[in-house]
């Protein structure tokens, strides 16, 4: 049988992994928010298969800013509402 190649899932997982140093060197704090930030990549791991682009990091960085952004609209219009009443 021929070889198959891992799937982004398996990709991510082994990226947090070889991220595992790092987050254990940051703050308890910020060791919560930078597991949020691949609960934002496994959110979105779906359109990085897609993509199957040549850095599985590049679309773990696009579903940050995404998220991150669609977080700012949110709370820029959630400021509006408060604003006008």
């Amino acid at each position: 049988m021929g070889r198959t190649n891992p799937t982004y899932r398996d990709q991510l997982s082994a990226i947090e992994d070889e991220w595992g140093p790092y987050r254990r060197a940051l703050r308890r704090q910020d060791q919560d928010i930078f597991d949020h930030l691949f609960v934002y990549a496994r959110d979105h791991a779906d359109a990085a298969g897609n993509l199957n682009h040549a850095d599985p990091l590049a679309p773990i960085w696009m579903a940050i800013a995404l998220e991150q952004d669609r977080r700012i609209t949110e709370l820029e219009a959630r400021i509006d509402d408060l604003t006008d009443e």
